[in-house]
């Protein structure tokens, strides 16, 4: 048989398929109805085992590819039927008040908490996502939300990940905890130099002080330096005034360039991180959810049980609709063996067809499930 011909025949099938695909989600939608009625749960793993079962055994040496046709056929009649269920969900009403409460344009100007202080690289990303605001110094990540909970600020803006260090846990634990909402976020590229005072050379340090993050970041240099101790304290910046301030000149802060002219500082070395492409993302919270125009990132704390195929199912979903994930890092449940949590990043719109009944389908699903968000990166 000639090529053209078999082309010929996979169209006049394709055509049928599409008329039984169609035909199979019109009954899919019949299903949603009948459960509405009887508020019965989308997913019947029962069912659904039995269904597969069949295809199985009728699929011979092509089971395999029966099998995951079949999953993504199931994976699209439960998204369909997830749009069309009626039960309320959290993240419907946080949706729902955030795109209620938002205005057109996210804000250039308010008072934003950071922890640090002057020149340090949150104060940097303050200037960046509110151009003309008025930036509150702060003692810690706790007291970032702190001041936004009171209404002492309406913003707060706190390091989320590093391209070389991961995700800031201290951070997500905050999010997990107090429950407040990301609205916007940024990306800066991060130069670390070790400072000193003027006239102190490398072989009189004795001890260093920067916040954790920036230690992990120049692990390398770090780890050839012999003798010397190194001592984190709350930010770079916060370092960098210290030496300063001390007078000793035996101390030394891994910090920025803007720092070393900020506090009177010399550089030593000015090329002590392990990696040239070092970005630090930064995002800002509010107390209520707010969703501006042009959110095209959604930020979740999930959980699921600790069974084969757990996570495979929650992923299955992003993939049905064609959701890009950008982000998946798995973080363990302290106190509890072998147990995860998941940050995924999904560059979607809440108000794109099917993303909203997807994010309401992993809260009914999920043993936890947390919106942080959907924003913008700027």
């Amino acid at each position: 048989m000639e090529l053209d011909e078999i082309r010929q025949q996979i169209d006049t099938v394709d055509d049928q398929l599409l008329d039984l695909f169609l035909q199979r989600m019109d009954l899919a939608d019949q299903v949603a109805a009948y459960k509405n009625e009887h508020q019965l749960p989308i997913l019947n793993r029962q069912r659904e085992r039995e269904v597969m079962a069949r295809v199985t055994e009728h699929s011979g040496d092509r089971e395999r590819y029966a099998y995951h046709l079949f999953s993504t056929l199931f994976e699209l009649a439960r998204s369909r039927q997830a749009e069309l269920i009626d039960a309320p969900t959290r993240v419907r009403a946080q949706v729902d008040a955030a795109l209620a409460a938002a205005q057109p344009l996210f804000p250039q100007t308010g008072i934003v908490a950071c922890q640090g202080v002057e020149g340090a690289n949150s104060q940097v990303a303050c200037d960046k996502l509110l151009p003309r605001g008025h930036i509150l110094y702060v003692k810690s990540f706790e007291a970032v939300f702190d001041a936004v909970d009171s209404g002492l600020c309406k913003f707060g803006v706190l390091p989320i990940e590093n391209s070389s260090n991961g995700s800031v846990r201290a951070v997500y634990d905050l999010l997990l905890r107090r429950r407040f909402s990301v609205v916007r976020s940024t990306r800066l590229c991060i130069r670390h130099e070790l400072l000193a005072l003027p006239g102190v050379s490398l072989s009189d340090i004795t001890e260093i002080y920067s916040h954790e993050q920036a230690i992990g970041q120049c692990s390398k240099f770090l780890g050839a330096l012999n003798g010397v101790r190194v001592i984190p304290c709350d930010n770079t910046a916060a370092a960098a005034k210290m030496v300063s301030d001390s007078g000793n000149q035996h101390a030394a802060a891994i910090s920025s360039h803007v720092c070393a002219e900020l506090y009177g500082l010399s550089t030593l070395r000015d090329d002590i991180q392990d990696s040239d492409n070092n970005y630090t993302r930064f995002i800002c919270i509010t107390k209520n959810p707010v969703i501006y125009a042009g959110a095209s990132r959604i930020s979740l704390i999930i959980s699921c049980d600790n069974k084969p195929g757990a996570l495979y199912d929650i992923l299955s979903k992003l993939s049905a609709l064609g959701i890009n994930m950008s982000k998946l890092e798995s973080c363990p449940v302290t106190g509890r063996n072998f147990e995860f949590i998941f940050f995924l990043e999904l560059d979607a719109s809440v108000q794109e067809p099917g993303v909203l009944p997807m994010l309401e389908e992993l809260e009914r699903t999920c043993a936890g499930f947390q919106f942080l968000g959907n924003y913008a990166e700027v």
